[in-house]
């Protein structure tokens, strides 16, 4: 998958830094550090995990269909670090998109806060 996804990216845009979105579950083996990593190495940029932080505890919200109540768990829900983002071009990495809220409110969150000066987006499979 990694592979794959670094030759689609490597024909769209320069990178600085591939952000993964933080997991909802904490697991031994995180799926989408792991695949993000992989992107990261083949493209030859660094892997930001620190660019972006989840600074309160949610819930999936696979789980929660009213696109309101998304964003109202959302809220406050992140932090990004301006000393890593700021002025940079990034990928932001999930494994699922369902409605839109968390990556749209992320990329909100790294360009208002981290003062990203571009976000991209990347998933691998749609709800």
């Amino acid at each position: 998958m990694a592979e794959a996804a670094a030759e689609f990216l490597a024909r769209l845009w320069t990178l600085d830094a591939i952000v993964p979105v933080p997991p909802s579950n904490t697991r031994k083996s995180q799926p989408v550090m792991t695949v993000a990593d992989g992107i990261a190495r083949r493209l030859g940029v660094p892997l930001c995990a620190g660019c972006l932080t989840k600074v309160k505890q949610t819930p999936q919200l696979k789980d929660i269909t009213d696109y309101d109540k998304r964003m109202e768990v959302l809220s406050g829900a992140f932090s990004a670090d301006p000393n890593l983002t700021r002025g940079r071009r990034l990928l932001l990495f999930d494994d699922l998109y369902g409605s839109g809220a968390t990556v749209g409110h992320i990329a909100e969150v790294l360009k208002r806060d981290g003062l990203a000066d571009s976000v991209f987006l990347l998933t691998l499979t749609t709800k």
